[in-house]
């Protein structure tokens, strides 16, 4: 019998579960790359588009698990040595987390869970592990790749025109009973024309360039690994060979990098003097890849005219975190790869992985992380380990 513990955010204030706006989800079978969605060989503990990645959700997995013979404690209790996550730690052989409720598997932490042989991530992004901690105690990290893409580049795009278009204060004048027209448009601009940059145009990074090609903006993209001249035709894209160089031209600039220690606190304040007069930012991806106070320099300063994300450092942030209050702001709790739609997809393959794992099948390589002490799969292509 193996322990599996799993850290969800907490249930909704009204109660869970709650009453639903729709009564399904539509069937996504594949991705826009080819990858099929997941496919667990067993039945869904849920009715795709119910809320499972709360604790009371339990991402559907109780009955599965149980049926298996194994242990599931489900907590939101992560933080702190007397937390239900450290108390369980030490003898959990798999433990699942969330990136927007994150269980941070620290070195230490890996250092002192002797039987974890498995950490999985319920979404995207992995960067909550210690990578090379878990590569070098044999730590197999896995994750749904291409599950919440999409979703997040919805999120993207949303909040690109929410700040642009001054969208979340003039829906407050409309709350509070006024009709300023000329201070809501003070600050509205059409996207049209601007310049429009990403920085990786990997799954989700290519997802928003494609989405905002209709909007007739100028795109550009810095990436590593640069795209087929195929794809730059089809979007009329241009190339920068730094990050450096695309924040020089761009109106509006979307992070959608990995983080590792070389791209934390990328956007500091040597940054963000490259960037144009009344740019906007965009972060999707995690909160530490911008300097917290250079950030808020910035929008005080008139240099960004706006900054949106939903990631947060340390997450979920303290009540006294200065992006909460900080001016011309539209965040979020990260909530982008959370939809309900979203949910179902990653809680199927979070059930795939864990079968293909207790049943010693291979787990799919565009799930895998790190796996046999190195990164693998997805992971070799998006991580580094210094």
């Amino acid at each position: 019998m193996a322990k599996v513990l799993c850290v969800l955010y907490p249930d909704p204030v009204t109660g869970y579960p709650p009453k639903y706006a729709r009564d399904g989800i539509p069937v996504i079978s594949k991705y826009p790359n080819g990858q099929t969605a997941p496919t667990p060989q067993g039945q869904l503990g849920f009715n795709p588009g119910e809320l499972v990645g709360c604790v009371s959700g339990e991402l559907g997995l109780r009955s599965y698990l149980e049926r298996q013979g194994h242990e599931l404690i489900v907590t939101s209790d992560k933080d702190g040595a007397d937390s239900v996550f450290d108390r369980h730690l030490g003898d959990a052989e798999v433990v699942i987390s969330q990136p927007f409720w994150p269980a941070y598997l620290t070195a230490e932490r890996i250092g002192k869970a002797k039987k974890l042989k498995l950490a999985l991530t319920a979404g995207i992004g992995s960067d909550h592990v210690d990578l090379k901690a878990a590569a070098d105690h044999g730590i197999t990290v896995a994750e749904e790749t291409f599950s919440n893409s999409i979703s997040v580049a919805e999120h993207v795009v949303m909040m690109v025109l929410s700040l642009v278009r001054n969208y979340l204060p003039s829906h407050q004048y409309a709350v509070n009973g006024g009709w300023n027209i000329a201070d809501c448009v003070s600050r509205s601009y059409d996207l049209e024309g601007m310049h429009f940059g990403t920085i990786a145009a990997g799954r989700i990074g290519l997802a928003v360039l494609r989405r905002l090609k209709p909007f007739d903006v100028h795109l550009h993209y810095y990436d590593p690994h640069r795209l087929s001249s195929e794809v730059e035709a089809e979007l009329n894209l241009t190339y920068h060979a730094t990050p450096q160089s695309l924040v020089q031209v761009c109106d509006v600039i979307n992070l959608q990098t990995p983080l590792y220690p070389s791209t934390e606190h990328m956007f500091d304040d040597k940054m963000f003097e490259l960037a144009k007069k009344g740019a906007y930012l965009i972060n999707t991806a995690r909160g530490k890849l911008c300097d917290r106070d250079a950030v808020v320099r910035a929008l005080t300063s008139g240099k960004l005219a706006g900054y949106a994300g939903d990631v947060w450092f340390p997450q979920p942030a303290p009540i006294d975190h200065p992006w909460r209050t900080m001016p011309h702001e539209g965040m979020t709790p990260h909530i982008s790869g959370s939809s309900l739609s979203a949910q179902t997809r990653y809680a199927a393959g979070t059930l795939e992985i864990l079968e293909c794992y207790f049943e010693g099948r291979p787990i799919r390589p565009e799930y895998l992380i790190v796996d046999g002490g190195k990164l693998a799969g997805a992971g070799a292509k998006a991580y580094k380990l210094n």
